[in-house]
């Protein structure tokens, strides 16, 4: 190895040393941190409740409180700081056990809208127990405060666990829940596989786990009312495929774009070609900005039956294929592909979902999913 080299690889190491140094104790701060204002709120919480006047004494507390810390600790200590810290306390403070089942979690809440009594959504799993876990709060207090406007705790816990597994920023945390990320992956499962959401995040397992409904690409800037093509589509998602890659979900990677290949001297294109590193197989996609038709289906048929073919490798599994369109209809794939097709059709939207009307359809499928049990029985 040359002097040169060997220098180089020598600052190199001892600069990882040093980053990685630096990182730990940003780690270890933010956590002391998170858990000395759970601490706060708790010493809040206990010297509240021995006050005479409770919501007086509280307010004035607070007040006196957040007066004398900012004298001394500086800014971090407001009137509201301090109520998030109480909250924060208070939302973690219990840590019960999930319920088995749906029907017993619907029996222990209910949710009233639009002056109807509808399901309810199940109880969130919740997190150990101080001292149970080897990292009680692994994110930032920022994160927190974000969660902490989460009312549902099914749906809180979620982007909890999301938000460690995927080391997300704030800003994409913000961005995953203003895009109903929970709900769209809740009604594309199952009802057990509902209540793992909130236990583990999303799971990648099978072809099925990859799937959203709908895929949200308001980040592409199409315009919903302007027209625009299927090339138009394409090119903006290129544009755009770090955010795209994180609205596909989690162990994608981006191989190849209108990717050629020749059959029987006819060439074929497929639109987006990605490899899922968690389940280690191709996914195609084909991007249609109208309605789904069978001759779509059919062409994808051909596209994942040609990589299953002749270009995944013997330990791979079978290739998936999507067709991310602007509608579909679930009767037509079904009646269109055989059982054990591994093709899916999944819609897109370029806007933000309404979170109202998302959670009320996710009552109504949790709902019809319990009649349905109860008719099985």
């Amino acid at each position: 190895m040359s002097s040169d080299l060997q220098k180089t690889t020598f600052f190199a190491e001892v600069r990882a040393i040093l980053q990685q140094a630096r990182q730990n104790v940003y780690s270890a701060v933010n956590t002391a941190m998170v858990e000395a204002y759970w601490q706060v709120g708790r010493r809040i919480v206990e010297e509240e409740q021995n006050g005479q006047e409770r919501a007086d004494y509280g307010k004035n507390l607070l007040r006196t409180l957040a007066k004398q810390l900012t004298g001394e600790f500086g800014k971090g200590y407001s009137v509201r700081n301090l109520e998030y810290m109480r909250k924060f306390f208070l939302t973690y403070r219990d840590y019960a056990p999930i319920a088995q089942t749906l029907s017993a979690q619907l029996a222990h809440q209910e949710i009233t809208a639009s002056d109807s009594h509808t399901a309810s959504l199940p109880t969130a799993p919740e997190p150990l127990a101080v001292g149970q876990r080897k990292h009680l709060f692994p994110l930032s207090w920022s994160h927190y405060v974000l969660l902490l406007g989460i009312a549902n705790e099914v749906e809180r816990r979620f982007y909890e666990v999301e938000a460690a597994q995927q080391n997300w920023s704030v800003r994409e945390l913000k961005r995953q829940f203003d895009t109903s990320l929970y709900e769209r992956l809740a009604l594309s499962r199952n009802k057990a596989e509902v209540l793992k959401l909130a236990q583990q995040g999303q799971l990648v397992e099978t072809p099925k786990d990859l799937l959203k409904e709908p895929y949200v690409l308001e980040f592409l800037g199409l315009a919903e009312k302007t027209s625009y093509s299927e090339s138009d589509l394409e090119t903006a998602i290129i544009d755009k495929l770090e955010h795209f890659l994180l609205e596909l979900g989690k162990g994608f990677l981006f191989e190849a774009r209108q990717k050629r290949f020749t059959f029987a001297e006819d060439h074929f294109f497929i639109d987006l070609v990605f490899y899922n590193r968690l389940l280690r197989c191709y996914v195609l996609l084909d991007l249609k900005i109208g309605k789904l038709t069978h001759q779509d289906l059919g062409q994808m048929q051909m596209y994942v039956n040609y990589f299953d073919r002749h270009v995944k490798i013997a330990d791979e599994r079978p290739t998936v294929g999507i067709i991310l369109c602007k509608k579909k209809h679930d009767a037509l794939v079904e009646i269109t592909l055989p059982k054990e097709a591994n093709i899916y059709a999944a819609q897109y939207q370029l806007y933000l979902p309404s979170k109202e009307e998302l959670k009320q359809k996710l009552l109504d499928w949790i709902a019809e999913q319990e009649v349905v049990v109860h008719e099985d029985k």
